[in-house]
């Protein structure tokens, strides 16, 4: 015979106290101390857990958030999924977590996933939306932000970094330094992070009457990076710095110019990332890079999504955030160089 499941009734019974009670102390509403402890017990004695499914259906609200990312492999991303994770928790949150690569049908067919478990909302990091699907998450009454990526006319929220200005910063710094054969080695030119760093350095040196020695796309991918800076150096004027559109990426790039090609950085060649992950300040890179300011990112995709959550006409934004260069010692500093 099947064992009787337990329900919030029981634990009324038990506890001495109303069934309403028992809801209102596990939705987290307002409950005497007494009141919590009598559940709480009762509940434990009987091995009663609540339905947050079931409970999502009658309230309309199952105080759940999925989270779409795309690149984990990127040292950025674990650690802003953690803080996304726990500033959300902290407003009493829980989180689906999902991977996607960025093929349209695979995002189609998680974010349907995410609707049948009835979010509340939904952030993207790094993941693209198509206007579809857009579409269908705003007749559903979902609310979507996207973390450090844009998309322009998608009438999504968007939080990013200042990409731009960042960019135009690392230009400004490698100028200074005195460089002359400055490279770069993009993010995807298939994202919008990717496109606006490369558009701030290509202003950024134009604005000193210079332009880059080379571009080449590293895909955001070790790999291609690496690649990127075999083909740098090879060239009769090799690049005496390179720009990498991600730490990530710049990690492999440096791997390649001192284990692989035996060059001295940054003697014979700086390099300066973005994104300035923990692994950056380590001393086998010490790496000069744009730092995201991702406490403050995370904090503004928050504010905005349970903004959106609890005024449903509140109009969507695009935010974004400057930071600061990084200056440590894989590229050579200027005389006189201030932050």
């Amino acid at each position: 015979m099947a064992e009787q499941r337990i329900t919030s009734l029981d634990v009324a019974r038990m506890a001495g106290v109303s069934q309403s009670a028992v809801s209102r102390v596990f939705s987290g509403a307002s409950a005497s101390p007494t009141t919590i402890a009598k559940v709480r017990a009762a509940a434990d004695h009987l091995g009663y857990r609540p339905n947050a499914m079931a409970r999502a259906m009658k309230s309309g609200k199952s105080r759940i958030i999925g989270l779409l990312v795309a690149y984990l492999e990127n040292q950025f991303y674990p650690v802003a999924l953690e803080q996304l994770s726990r500033a959300l928790q902290e407003r009493g949150y829980h989180i689906l977590v999902f991977m996607v690569s960025n093929a349209s049908d695979q995002i189609e067919s998680t974010v349907q996933e995410l609707m049948d478990y009835q979010v509340d909302g939904i952030v993207t990091a790094s993941v693209s939306m198509s206007f579809g699907l857009t579409e269908r998450c705003a007749a559903s009454g979902i609310p979507v932000v996207l973390f450090n990526r844009g998309q322009d006319g998608s009438g999504l929220s968007t939080v990013t970094s200042d990409n731009l200005s960042g960019g135009s910063k690392v230009a400004e710094f490698l100028l200074a330094g005195g460089h002359q054969r400055i490279a770069h080695i993009m993010g995807w030119q298939g994202s919008s992070t990717g496109r606006d760093r490369a558009l701030g350095f290509r202003r950024g040196l134009a604005a000193a009457g210079a332009a880059p020695l080379d571009e080449i796309d590293g895909m955001y991918t070790r790999d291609a990076a690496a690649a990127a800076a075999r083909t740098l150096m090879a060239r009769r004027d090799p690049a005496d710095a390179i720009f990498v559109g991600n730490d990530h990426m710049a990690f492999a790039v440096m791997d390649v110019l001192r284990s692989e090609l035996g060059l001295r950085i940054p003697q014979d060649v700086s390099v300066v990332g973005y994104d300035d992950v923990p692994l950056a300040g380590w001393p086998a890179y010490d790496l000069t890079t744009l730092r995201q300011p991702l406490n403050r990112m995370v904090e503004a995709t928050v504010d905005t999504l349970l903004g959106q959550i609890e005024h449903p006409h509140r109009p969507t934004q695009k935010i974004e955030i400057a930071g600061p260069l990084i200056v440590r010692s894989s590229a050579r500093i200027p005389k006189g160089w201030t932050s």
